[in-house]
């Protein structure tokens, strides 16, 4: 019995010293500070997409077809079947080499590469032809297609609305890996590029475009949304370029803005690859270790994204100071208003910056590349949790009244819209040259191809010797690429094209 009493006696102050130890350990704090809730995030291009879709699922539209289908087979030409094809035509490519390039002017064409046990249709520029695949029709698709060795571009679009470009593999194609130039209401989804002189994925003077799923890498740089708005750029693998993903404004360009894009879930990292680009242009300025670069670009949101292992900087808004001989635009907004940055996870950036990164930096007695940095210093931007990162510039950022973007599915629109030729004021020769030209020539800066300023000083009132050069150019000068010849364009939209470049003057 007392052996009993001992034994719950002991159990007894057991249990009060466990009691007393835990009532003398302090409690966490716990601090409970009402916060307003955050907005819904708004912007133009989200209320004209919400107007439009109404109960339309995300990015729902494909390629009108008209049941006809044309099937090429190793031997055969793609644009033969091209020519033979009528609006709403499949062909199908099998798998073999096509030496060739291939022109659509037509509407609501599919170009569908058919992959067996992981062979592709191959086009083979062999280091000589200029372009794979171009096209000028509205509602193209162009798919499964190995493209290679080409100098000039895998894939442009001229003007051509309602396009999906997806699931290519490009390797070494030249200035361009995928290029809509002017086109509205695209999708580049689900291609593997690489090895691009200028950039990999090049959004050009376009409207609401959706750049998702790719993976780019081995370039100068990863993807550029360039003079455009409404552009969302998610979901993709951008590594070992120079620089990851831009948003920018190119100055002389006819088209002066940017803005309204959406930079969300994306993987950006490692771009320490060297610049390679053709020297002169613009973006031969990028410093070698850049994630995300917005220039001149309006409403950037930089969202849910890791960007890390870029040697410079993970992030940086700036203006045309990064230009270099960039001639200035007075009719473009050289800053980045309204910077927005979310919630990105950011490790090991600027651990052994570029030259001129490395010179900004030592003004502020500092070594290392900050995560984010903007070297104009807006008042009018926003971040949330600033505490997380190294940053440089941001003194005058608020805090975000949103606090995501989840709201924006697609920056497409549910239904096509109509071709470009049909907008007021767009007739034919500022079509070619907004579709065409403006794709390589600026009015006073360099781009891929010399200022339009001095083809106006050489041709002054001579269209029709500029429409002639166009058709079937020389190389004339050693600071530029040779131009690729425009054959395709009829002698009509040539010599319109090149009345109007001698009309411009801004």
């Amino acid at each position: 019995m007392n052996k009993i009493v001992a034994i719950v006696g002991a159990l007894v102050l057991l249990g009060g010293g466990y009691y007393l130890g835990k009532s003398n350990q302090p409690e966490p704090t716990v601090i409970k500070v009402p916060t307003a809730p955050k907005a819904e995030f708004t912007s133009t291009g989200a209320a004209e997409v919400a107007a439009a879709a109404g109960a339309v699922s995300v990015r729902a539209w494909e390629t009108p077809t008209s049941g006809e289908l044309i099937v090429v087979k190793d031997g055969e030409s793609i644009q033969d079947a091209v020519k033979a094809a009528q609006p709403g035509a499949v062909i199908k490519v099998m798998p073999g080499t096509y030496r060739e390039t291939v022109y659509i002017d037509k509407d609501n064409i599919t170009l569908s590469g058919v992959i067996e046990r992981g062979n592709y249709p191959v086009m083979d520029g062999e280091g000589v032809r200029n372009d794979a695949v171009l096209y000028s029709g509205n509602g193209v698709t162009v798919e499964n297609l190995y493209i290679t060795k080409y100098k000039g571009n895998a894939i442009m679009g001229q003007a051509g609305n309602n396009y999906i470009i997806r699931n290519n593999i490009i390797v070494d194609t030249g200035v361009y890996g995928i290029f809509p130039q002017l086109g509205k209401n695209g999708i580049v989804a689900h291609n593997v590029i690489s090895g691009i002189e200028d950039a990999a994925i090049y959004v050009g003077m376009s409207d609401n475009v959706d750049v998702v799923y790719n993976q780019v890498f081995d370039s100068v740089a990863g993807i550029e949304i360039e003079n455009s708005r409404a552009a969302l750029v998610e979901g993709n693998f951008v590594y070992n370029n120079t620089g990851g993903i831009l948003a920018f404004i190119t100055p002389g360009l006819p088209i002066k803005t940017c803005g309204d894009v959406i930079i969300r879930n994306n993987f950006v990292v490692d771009n320490n690859h060297e610049n390679f680009a053709i020297p002169g242009s613009l973006v031969s300025n990028i410093p070698s270790g850049t994630g995300v670069l917005v220039m001149a670009c309006d409403d950037v949101v930089v969202e849910q994204n890791i960007i890390s292992g870029n040697d410079s900087v993970g992030i940086t808004f700036t203006d045309f100071s990064l230009a270099g001989n960039a001639a200035k635009d007075q009719d473009a907004d050289p800053n980045p208003n309204r910077p927005k940055i979310l919630n990105n996870i950011m490790q090991d950036n600027g651990n052994n910056p570029a030259p001129v990164v490395r010179a900004i930096l030592a003004t502020q007695m500092l070594t290392r590349g900050p995560d984010i940095v903007d070297t104009v210093g807006m008042d009018d931007g926003c971040i949330l949790n600033p505490e997380r990162y190294r940053t440089l510039g941001l003194d005058n950022y608020g805090e975000c009244d949103f606090a995501n973007t989840k709201s924006v599915l697609t920056y497409t629109l549910p239904e096509p819209v109509p071709p470009r030729l049909n907008e007021s004021n767009m007739e034919k020769g500022k079509l070619a040259y907004y579709g065409v030209c403006a794709g390589c020539h600026a009015y006073g800066s360099r781009m891929i191809g010399p200022p339009t300023q001095i083809i106006q000083a050489l041709y002054m009132d001579n269209p029709e010797g500029i429409a002639a050069y166009a058709a079937s150019p020389v190389k004339k000068r050693d600071d530029y690429p040779e131009m690729p010849p425009q054959g395709h364009l009829d002698d009509e939209t040539l010599l319109e094209a090149a009345k109007f470049m001698l009309e411009l003057t801004k």
